[in-house]
């Protein structure tokens, strides 16, 4: 298996790719090819009936994809290795930013770690400016291994700088990432740790599956995206990425709960702090340098984001990052391999295109069938495209319910149904993420995070801003 992957010396990416967004060359072919689409499509035939043809191949590809990736998933999963003879140090990072309400709960939380805490390297990563979150962290009681980290002032200001300054910093031989709201399970380091001692040095990132759940009603969630949010997490970590990881194949990590050697995450010069996912492109940059990334079976717990106004900024911003570890990743032809190109476009592409044309798939469809209906006859029917459409669809169904039963996550027959007005809202992220890819590349759109406790236990909290809300997804 090893003998496949790419050789560490074809290429290395540097840690600030992002910071072009792209290049002359890159929108040159763009012109080109988006010029000879409209051109088919507009004044000749065949040209439009043959891009037609190409779009129907590309859905039955990924249709044959998610049916496998439930099935690979299911094998088996690798029994768990046995405790290392001695445990490694370990870093905990956490980036925060006007974080002063959840802090509490956080270290609550982290505290609940089961890992020898002389070995524990802990770090509240914060910017100069928030001071809200600076008082509250320096006053409330912390264990010995967890300390306050005030990043230098600069730019950007992203989460991927603040991670950057601590590894700087960091003395441990593995480093984790978790996010303000998280819930990891206390023995997740544990299980990554003997992984680590089990695994050859070129797996360098272990990533944990992340688990959407509310335990508590409040005036900030909704029923309708919460469950489809958490379903969609569920479709990704129990099925999509194990099954690429048991394929060999690279994929893009998740924002928090990824385990990395910190050798190799020091010699590929951190996160790209330019890049607003750069968890996506993370994952792509290790396999360019012939290293691996597997899974972790011991989950980590996440609120969703809750109501439209939130969702909204934290989907544009993963779509605007796609975009940008997309046109990062096609600038270079080396390193990556069949293996990695199609796990690029498998993933980050179909995303891309999926949440592109959702709506448009799912009007037109509407169309056909409310037009059946008053005519009460049969329109002339694209038996093809709307028979691959229906089987994407599926085929999507299919997968985000096994993958929900396996997060134990609920995910009904309602659900079900609903799930194109969820994917249809994907469009309206998109359409909101490519113009900010243009206007503003490198703004990251902060997610509101809330204590999930009762709400009689919170401070009274005042309603977002709509106007504010609605500019920083547009």
């Amino acid at each position: 298996m090893h003998g496949s992957f790419p050789k560490a010396s074809q290429v290395s990416l540097s840690a600030n790719e992002a910071q072009i967004t792209a290049t002359p060359r890159q929108l040159m072919i763009a012109f080109v090819l988006v010029s000879c689409a409209v051109a088919s499509a507009l004044f000749w035939p065949p040209g439009g009936e043959a891009m037609l043809v190409l779009l129907q191949v590309a859905f039955l590809v990924i249709i044959a994809w998610r049916l496998l990736t439930v099935v690979v998933s299911q094998r088996p999963a690798p029994a768990p290795p046995s405790s290392p003879a001695v445990w490694p140090r370990y870093s905990v990072v956490v980036a925060l930013y006007d974080e002063a309400a959840i802090l509490p709960y956080l270290i609550e939380r982290l505290s609940r770690l089961d890992y020898p805490e002389a070995l524990l390297d802990g770090y509240l990563v914060l910017e100069t400016h928030d001071q809200a979150t600076i008082a509250a962290a320096q006053a409330i009681n912390r264990p010995d291994w967890l300390q306050v980290l005030v990043a230098p002032p600069g730019v950007p200001t992203t989460k991927p700088r603040a991670l950057n300054h601590a590894l700087a910093v960091a003395r441990g031989e593995f480093l984790t990432v978790y996010d303000a709201e998280d819930d990891p399970d206390p023995l997740q380091l544990k299980e990554a740790a003997a992984r680590f001692a089990a695994e050859a040095d070129d797996m360098v990132c272990l990533q944990a599956p992340l688990r959407i759940r509310r335990l508590h009603k409040g005036y900030e969630d909704s029923p309708f995206l919460d469950r489809h949010f958490a379903a969609e997490y569920a479709a990704l970590f129990e099925i999509t990425l194990p099954a690429m990881a048991r394929l060999g194949m690279p994929f893009p990590l998740g924002g928090t709960s990824n385990h990395f050697r910190v050798s190799a995450l020091r010699a590929l010069g951190g996160w790209d702090a330019w890049n607003v996912t750069e968890d996506a492109d993370l994952g792509f940059r290790i396999w360019r340098r012939g290293w691996r990334l597997g899974v972790l079976s011991r989950p980590t717990y996440e609120t969703p984001p809750g109501r439209l106004l939130h969702w909204l900024p934290q989907r544009t911003r993963w779509l605007k990052g796609y975009m940008q570890t997309l046109l990062v990743h096609t600038r270079f032809a080396s390193g990556m391999g069949w293996r990695g190109w199609s796990a690029l476009f498998l993933t980050l592409g179909a995303a891309l295109a999926s949440a592109a044309l959702h709506a448009l798939s799912v009007a037109w469809v509407g169309t056909f069938f409310l037009m059946a209906l008053l005519a009460l006859q049969l329109p002339e029917t694209p038996w093809m495209g709307l028979a691959i459409l229906l089987s994407g669809s599926a085929a999507a169904v299919l997968t985000t319910a096994i993958g929900a039963r396996r997060a134990n996550t609920p995910f009904n027959a309602w659900d079900m149904l609903t799930a194109p007005a969820y994917w249809s809202l994907l469009s309206l992220a998109f359409a909101h993420a490519f113009i900010r890819l243009i206007s503003e590349p490198h703004r990251w759109d902060k997610t509101a995070h809330k204590p999930d406790v009762a709400p009689q236990d919170l401070p009274p909290a005042r309603e977002p801003d709509l106007a504010e809300s609605g500019r920083a997804a547009a």
